[in-house]
C-alpha cells in the first residue's frame, strides 16, 4: 500500500522526468550554447525559480538529456541482443531501432549525439561507458552469427560494429532532413548489405 510519502516522491519523479524531456526539446531546437534554464521552464510552463527544484543546473539539464537517450538506446539494445531470433534478424533489429529513433524525433538522443562533448570529462565517461556497452553488444550479436557459420569466420567485429553504427547515424540524420524518406526501405537496404555484401552470389 502507497503511503503519502510514496506518492509525494512518484509525484516528484514525474515531474523531474517532465523537466529532463523539456530540456531535450530546448537543448535540440537551440543548442546547448544557445538554451537556457529560463527557456527550459517557459518549455514546462513554470517559473525558472521553480525549475531548480528538479534540475540545479543547466550543465545538469544537459547531462540528465544525454543520459535519457543514451539509457534507452541501450535498453533497446539489450533486449535485441537477449532475444532468441537469429543473428540475421537480429541485426535487421539493431538497424530498424536505431533508425526508429531518428524517425521518431528521439530529442533526448540528438542532444546526446551533439551536444554531450560540452560536459565536464567525468560525466562524458559515464555517458561512454553505455555507448561502448552498446556496441560491445552489437559485437556479440556478429560473433553469434560467425559461431552459427552465418558470417565469414574472418571479420573484424570491432571494425564491423563500428561501421554499422556510423551508417546507421548517417542515414538517420537523412530522415530527420528528409521526412519523406521511406525508413522501412532504408533499413531493408542496410541490413541487406551488412549481412549480404556487395558479391554476387551463385545459385
Amino acid at each position: 500500500m502507497s503511503t503519502v510519502t510514496d506518492l509525494k516522491t512518484d509525484k516528484y519523479e514525474s515531474n523531474r522526468r517532465e523537466a529532463i524531456r523539456a530540456a531535450a526539446s530546448v537543448f535540440a531546437a537551440k543548442g546547448y550554447h544557445g538554451a537556457s534554464t529560463a527557456d527550459i521552464a517557459s518549455e514546462l510552463g513554470i517559473k525558472q525559480g521553480s525549475l531548480y527544484h528538479y534540475i540545479k543546473s543547466k550543465e545538469e539539464a544537459l547531462y540528465e538529456v544525454c543520459l535519457l537517450g543514451i539509457e534507452d538506446y541501450v535498453s533497446r539494445m539489450k533486449s535485441i541482443a537477449g532475444s532468441r531470433q537469429s543473428s540475421e534478424a537480429k541485426l535487421l533489429a539493431v538497424v530498424t531501432s536505431h533508425l526508429a529513433s531518428y524517425r521518431e524525433k528521439n530529442e533526448a538522443m540528438k542532444v546526446h549525439n551533439d551536444e554531450r562533448l560540452y560536459l565536464p570529462k567525468e560525466r562524458r565517461g559515464e555517458l561512454k561507458r553505455l555507448g561502448t556497452l552498446y556496441r560491445t553488444l552489437l559485437e556479440e550479436i556478429l560473433q553469434s552469427g560467425i559461431n552459427a557459420g552465418t558470417y565469414r569466420a574472418d571479420i573484424d567485429v570491432k571494425f564491423v560494429s563500428k561501421t554499422m553504427i556510423g551508417v546507421c547515424n548517417s542515414w538517420g540524420h537523412h530522415l530527420v532532413r528528409y521526412p519523406e524518406l521511406d525508413m522501412f526501405e532504408i533499413v531493408q537496404k542496410c541490413a541487406d548489405y551488412f549481412v549480404h555484401g556487395l558479391i554476387e552470389t551463385t545459385r
